[in-house]
């Protein structure tokens, strides 16, 4: 891998995407503990869920608890949704070189999603900042259904400011091409 700041499981899956003429520019992981906040929603929706699935299998007969099952585990699904999110920012890279920006967004069962935003696609950035100088580089939304929108981009990095400049020069470099 031409940077070690990652895992090495991880590291081979960047390595392995990338072009024998690419160059790193800078590497990273989602903070974990921030990406885990993600998942919260679900925890709020899986408490009071969990709770009436176990207070009616508790009250009902042996064929209410058999039926009840299937609920419970959803409700051990959507409680987990925090530990999920930390399993997948460990499995999570982002890469800035100097022909593009890479995500390779691992999840739970070790699949990886691989995203590359070229230059010419990343006009639109956003940047949020924390006060801790970590942040979201937003490069544009996805559409989950036909009522939700997701962001996606480098989520909950660190130094978020010097990784902004990183992107942009790399957009600049497509205006700059393409002129």
């Amino acid at each position: 891998m031409r940077d070690n700041n990652l895992p090495k499981d991880v590291a081979v899956l960047v390595e392995a995407e990338l072009h024998s003429s690419e160059r790193v520019v800078w590497t990273g992981q989602p903070i974990p503990g921030r990406f885990a906040w993600r998942g919260i929603g679900d925890v709020l929706f899986g408490i009071p869920w969990t709770a009436f699935t176990i207070f009616c299998m508790v009250k009902g007969d042996d064929s209410s608890k058999l039926f009840g099952l299937p609920f419970l585990l959803i409700g051990v699904w959507l409680l987990s949704g925090p530990y999920r999110m930390r399993l997948k920012a460990a499995r999570t890279a982002y890469v800035v070189t100097d022909k593009r920006a890479l995500i390779l967004e691992g999840d739970w069962c070790r699949s990886t999603a691989i995203r590359s935003c070229e230059p010419q696609h990343l006009g639109d950035i956003r940047c949020v900042q924390k006060p801790d100088r970590s942040g979201d580089i937003i490069f544009g939304c996805t559409a989950i259904s036909s009522d939700e929108i997701a962001d996606y981009g480098f989520l909950g990095i660190h130094d978020v400011k010097h990784v902004e400049t990183l992107v942009r020069q790399l957009s600049k470099v497509a205006i700059n091409d393409g002129a």
